[in-house]
């Protein structure tokens, strides 16, 4: 087996355990800053998959491009960011 196959299969367990672990704790801390970590978490599992499928031609990156990059890369990349730091501003505005 190839090796990257084997990394990706490494991150896929570690990140499915991460997405389970984030889920049990948001019904424990039911916040909206919360709620955004959870989703950051859930998705980067769901980038981490889609870069899987793309890198065993499952599935192809869409045409259409930001400054050459594909925009389903982008968004991938982009959003579970984005819910980090919307989780990290709320949690300072909340103290």
């Amino acid at each position: 087996m190839e090796p990257k196959i084997i990394l990706f299969i490494i991150k896929l367990v570690a990140g499915g355990i991460v997405a389970f672990l984030a889920i049990l704790l948001m019904s424990k801390k039911r916040s909206v800053s919360w709620a955004f970590m959870v989703s950051g978490f859930l998705l980067s599992y769901a980038a981490m998959v889609y870069d899987l499928l793309i890198e065993l031609g499952v599935l192809t990156a869409t045409k259409y491009g930001f400054l050459g990059i594909p925009v389903s890369t982008l968004i991938c990349a982009v959003v579970p960011s984005l819910c980090f730091i919307i989780a990290f501003i709320l949690m300072l505005a909340r103290k």
